[in-house]
């Protein structure tokens, strides 16, 4: 995850090791739902068809501990073995997640209680046994599977298919010829999985994420396919695509795939296949067991060059429209397999700019990469529409990155990525045995062997293969805090040449170099705690300078709502009124056990907190400024002439668990000051505040120019009192990310308190508003101590004071709202009003969809949010969200904000 001292990385995997295990809220799976239902019943049996080319996934287990049983592996993997007593599991599932679904253990999502699962349960093999039938044994039957953890012995109808030493890795991709075994009637798949180790397998692990979970993820987490297919199998097929850049006038296609004849005999196998309207043919004779490559060119094809082709962009800069293969291979008139891939066409480059920075390029057009760390589920257990709900708050954000530090997800992830434009960056992950042959080292993870090597080459070509097509990703990183040493950086070289991989690998998302590609272009700086938001203008560190992989400030205290579904009473007590107590919900690492560092700027910023609701919402406040300070530099910083920054990683874009640190939304998908922070700063044209240079600068991030703009700043007292006024018209700005300086704010104002607001307002050539950003600020600026800075953060030694922020009148917000709804979909149109008598504005009032218990109505898409309002101003606010997720009430909405009392008022 990130680069440390050798002892502090040992300290963190030592707790790993020693099973610091996590806590998620009592029904916080997935997103705001509730727990999946307890299954108690027998694991179904998946009817397999006989159609050539279909591909069935096991539809469910049962699972057992092999402590528990004394029956052989041929009499378990048997059917009609009773599995008595063992438990249901579903297509893709960790040990633990199956015995969390089926009861066996309470939630763990709530305090300490994952601490009470033992973890002795997990330190023996277990089985994973699935039936399926079929009707007849004419076609050819394989096994088709990835996403085992760490490694099985595979059985079928008593017979071994696969030992442990092959079938080991969690990427590594196999297929197995069980035609000979498979019978009409019922057939049995068995499985017997070891426990996992990161720092000894290639597989997964959890760094300092959250508390590792007891089975360590063993299982499986992918879909166990069974495929029926004719003599002459389809295999690796996909499209390599060509783009004409910059013009975007055309694009060659070349289309591949491997006919492979699983016979004794030769064949003659009609390979077929269409894209779009283009159809195409060949004859392709194969001896006996033969594999040929086949391809189709535009040179033998016209039709694969495309004029004008529909090109794929990311999300805010284009459409996202995809393009289908479809391939048949037939003997005798007679289809015996088909393959589907779904591709788009688009270019990337990643060249490393003048001051070795790497610059992403799309289509010919340079982008600055915005984005967050992804983390799934800590059980590994998959739900499409709880993934597909971040994947639009990520869109939501402005965001238009995800990166994956190991954990790949399954193929409907990236699907979903290409529908929604997220560009996504997979790599390996640190500090386990994917790095652990470092310098010889051994840390964290066992150096590697000679049989490390394979798993590793076939782990790299089996994600090649299955991430290539996907327009969404566009890198692929070979190593995280360190750069892969000459042997292993070939091995994966040579598996991605091998697969046609289209995109530039990168050799470390670190500031690291490897033998042959060079420099990763990358810094991985942190920081990892708290800093000031004037830190990120320094082009140093993790200042907005090149292109950061992983970065924030550390903690982030989720809403009051969450706190309360994931701890207890006293926890949430310990959580205001001790900095030095051990939080069990942030990290293993003994350097994020704590939130000393975050509590004491906290204090010293805002002032002490008097109660649960004062620091939390001290905490939305402080998280709201310094994740847009982050966002606005690294924007600000794009176009610079000397040391742009090129991208930028929120450490991280959520939580696996109910987390109080590294999350732009927790795990119930509740929306704090750190997400409306990133959606400010985000917006298509924005106007922000320079914390380096006193600046207001236009930030243009659509692709046309914007000109007849007008940008005003005003500064204020606490209590409303007008200090400093200036409107600047005739304001434009280029396109793509470009920004402009339209005025400065003078060094001193008269007058002006220690703590003070700066309210900025951009307006189009029509009048109307574009962008509205309100600052809380002080004249004394936070100190930072660059000399002392470490791998996790720069000490501050002097705080800005803003605690004049705590004088400020309480102000009255009234709220009107109404709701639409249709097919499914509800919109609830909220207009807030200032009506205070006085001058003082209401700071960051926030409204939350609640239904009628007062709870919050999730996920929801806000236009905006957190918005200030001033003496008789007016904002009309949508949220967007499933009607279901009102479970039968009528909404309202509770408003309440920083010095505005909280009300609740109805929507329906």
């Amino acid at each position: 995850m990130f680069p440390r001292p050798a002892l502090a990385r040992r300290y963190a995997v030592t707790a790993l090791v020693l099973g610091l295990l996590a806590s998620l809220t009592s029904g916080a799976w997935p997103g705001a739902r509730q727990q999946p239902t307890p299954s108690h019943g027998p694991a179904r049996v998946t009817r397999v068809p006989s159609a050539a080319g279909s591909a069935t996934p096991l539809t469910g287990y049962a699972i057992q501990s092999s402590a528990k049983v004394t029956d052989s592996a041929a009499v378990v993997s048997s059917p009609g073995y009773p599995a008595q007593g063992w438990y249901p599991a579903g297509p893709r599932s960790t040990v633990l997640a199956a015995l969390l679904a089926d009861g066996v253990y309470a939630d763990p999502f709530f305090s300490t209680d994952q601490q009470k699962i033992p973890q002795s349960d997990f330190q023996v093999p277990w089985w994973y046994r699935s039936d399926f039938t079929v009707d007849d044994t004419a076609r050819r039957t394989y096994l088709d599977f990835s996403g085992v953890i760490s490694a099985a012995d595979v059985y079928v109808d008593g017979h071994q298919v696969a030992g442990a030493d092959d079938v080991t890795g969690a990427y590594t991709h196999h297929e197995l010829d069980v035609t000979s075994l498979v019978r009409a009637g019922t057939n049995t798949v068995a499985f017997r999985i070891r426990p996992n180790d990161p720092a000894k397998d290639l597989t997964m692990g959890w760094i300092d994420w959250l508390q590792p979970p007891p089975d360590r993820n063993m299982g499986i987490v992918r879909d166990v396919l069974v495929r029926r297919g004719g003599p002459v199998a389809l295999r690796d097929a996909h499209v390599v695509s060509k783009l004409a850049v910059p013009s975007l006038a055309s694009a060659d296609l070349t289309v591949k795939a491997e006919a492979r004849n699983d016979t004794g005999a030769p064949v003659t196998a009609q390979i077929t296949g269409t894209v779009g309207a283009t159809r195409f043919t060949r004859d392709v004779p194969l001896a006996a067991h033969e594999t040929r490559a086949v391809t189709f060119s535009p040179a033998d094809t016209p039709g694969l060059h495309l004029t004008a082709p529909e090109v794929w962009w990311p999300a805010g800069m284009g459409g996202q429209p995809l393009y289908g293969l479809d391939l048949t291979a037939s003997v005798a008139g007679t289809t015996s397999d088909t393959a589907h891939d779904s591709f788009g066409i688009r270019d990337v480059e990643a060249p490393l700019n003048a001051d070795g920075a790497r610059r992403y390029r799309i289509n010919g057009r340079r982008l600055l990469i915005k984005g967050g760390g992804w983390s799934p589920d800590e059980f590994l257990r998959w739900d499409s529409r709880y993934v597909e709900d971040r994947l639009k708050y990520a869109r939501d954000l402005g965001l238009n990155t995800i990166r994956l530090e190991g954990h790949l997800e399954p193929d409907e992830f990236f699907d979903l990525a290409d529908r929604y434009g997220i560009l996504t960056l997979p790599g390996w992950e640190c500090c386990d045995k994917w790095e652990g042959n470092v310098n010889g080292s051994g840390e964290p993870g066992d150096p590697w062997t000679a049989a490390d090597y394979p798993v590793a080459k076939a782990s790299m070509a089996a994600e090649a293969a299955r991430l290539r097509d996907h327009p969404s990703v566009i890198s692929f990183l070979i190593g995280s805090d360190f750069a892969p040493d000459a042997k292993i950086e070939k091995t994966y070289l040579d598996a991605l040449g091998s697969a046609d991989w289209p995109d530039p690998v990168v050799s470390a998302a670190s500031g690291k170099s490897s033998p042959q590609l060079g420099s990763s272009g990358m810094k991985m700086t942190g920081p990892y705690d708290w800093v000031p938001p004037g830190y990120w203008y320094a082009k140093r560190e993790g200042g907005a300078t090149g292109f950061n992989s992983e970065t924030s400030a550390g903690p982030s205290i989720p809403t009051l709502d969450t706190l309360r579904r994931m701890l207890t009473p006293a926890e949430l007590d310990t959580l205001w009124k001790d900095p030095d107590a051990r939080q069990y919900h942030r990290s293993p690492s003994p350097v994020f056990g704590t939130l000393k560092i975050y509590d004491t700027a906290l204090a010293g910023r805002y002032g002490a907190s008097t109660s649960l609701a004062d620091y939390v919402r001290k905490a939305q406040l402080a998280q709201y400024e310094n994740v847009r300070a982050q966002f606005e530099a690294y924007d600000r910083n794009a176009t610079d002439a000397s040391k742009p920054s090129t991208g930028v990683i929120h450490w991280m874009f959520n939580s696996g668990w109910t987390s109080l640190h590294w999350q732009l939304t927790d795990r119930c998908l509740d929306q704090g000051g750190a997400y409306f922070g990133a959606k400010k700063a985000n917006e298509p044209l924005h106007i922000q505040y320079g914390y380096d240079n006193r600046s207001v600068a236009v930030v243009n991030n659509r692709h046309e120019a914007a000109h007849g703009l007008t940008a005003r700043a005003t500064l204020f007292d606490p209590d409303g009192t007008q200090r400093y006024d200036r409107t600047v018209s005739g304001v434009s700005v280029n396109g793509d990310g470009a920004h402009s300086t339209p005025l400065t704010l003078p060094s001193s104002v008269g007058g002006l308190p220690s703590t003070y607001l700066l309210r900025l307002v951009l307006t189009g050539a029509d009048g109307k508003e574009v962008s509205r950003n309100v600052y809380w600020l002080s004249t004394r600026p936070d100190t930072l101590d660059w000399s002392h800075t470490t791998w996790y953060y720069t000490p501050t030694t002097g705080y800005a004071d803003l605690k004049g922020l705590s004088s400020m009148a309480q102000v009255p917000v009234t709220a009107t709202a109404a709701t639409e709804s249709s097919d499914g979909t509800s919109t609830t149109t909220v207009t807030l009003r200032g009506t205070g008598s006085g001058k003082t504005p209401a700071l960051l009032t926030d409204v939350h969809l609640v239904d009628a218990l007062g709870k919050p109505v999730l996920p929801v898409r806000w236009s905006d949010n957190e918005v200030s309002l001033w003496p008789g101003e007016s904002v009309t606010l949508t949220a967007t969200y499933r009607t279901a997720d009102l479970r039968g009430s009528a909404p309202s909405v509770r408003v309440s904000g920083w010095n505005t009392p909280q009300r609740t008022v109805p929507a329906a």
